[in-house]
């Protein structure tokens, strides 16, 4: 039989992990980018630039990944729990990308220190993803994917409180039509920042349910 009717359990694990070292270099360059903004080393285009690539290298993995699982006879674990847990990882690219392309869209040329505890708290979500993506590959490894698919969801909580922080800051005190410009072009910022540790948080409870089907 082809082998690409009957791949190598390993090809699947292979294509997540590598997707997701785009996830957690996309995230790396946010965080670098939002650091950055407003200072003499900014290079708000290189980063971008750079976001963008690694997101579109992990739609072609995406695509990849998915044509493997239709052609496939047998897969290492469920069928639509493999298709939801790239999805919920591709979704985290995306979103990472759609921060950084607000940049340039809402004219945002300072860092603020919740946008950089956010960022921050997002690339560390991304790395605890690419880790447990990696040893899901493993059975013997599953107690490290339960240990960190709670460790995401605390930072997804600790974003979220920054978040509400932040706007509450924002808005607390009243000023001119360009200062409420600023507050909306902000408040937009910070949630659009929230909603990659969400997809973070939606992409661990996918494996935990994979652990449970497959305990």
């Amino acid at each position: 039989m082809p082998n690409h009717v009957m791949p190598h359990r390993s090809t699947f694990f292979n294509l997540l992990a590598a997707h997701t070292d785009r996830l957690v270099a996309g995230a790396s360059a946010t965080l670098r980018l939002i650091t950055g903004l407003g200072s003499q080393t900014d290079q708000s285009n290189a980063l971008i630039e750079e976001v963008n690539l690694n997101e579109t290298s992990a739609d072609s993995i995406k695509d990849e990944f998915t044509k493997l699982l239709y052609e496939s006879f047998t897969t290492p674990i469920n069928r639509d729990q493999l298709h939801t847990l790239i999805l919920d990882l591709d979704r985290v690219l995306d979103t990472l990308q759609s921060v950084a392309n607000a940049i340039p869209m809402y004219n945002i040329s300072d860092s603020t220190p919740e946008a950089r505890a956010m960022a921050s708290l997002a690339s560390d979500a991304c790395l605890r993803l690419n880790r447990a993506v990696i040893a899901l590959a493993d059975r013997e490894q599953a107690p490290q994917v339960a240990a960190l698919c709670p460790e995401i969801n605390t930072l997804c909580s600790q974003a979220n409180k920054v978040m509400r922080e932040a706007i509450t800051r924002l808005f607390r005190e009243e000023g001119d039509e360009a200062a409420a410009w600023h507050a909306m072009k902000m408040r937009r910022f910070y949630f659009t920042q929230d909603a990659v540790l969400l997809g973070c948080k939606r992409a661990a409870h996918t494996m935990e349910e994979i652990l449970l089907e497959n305990a």
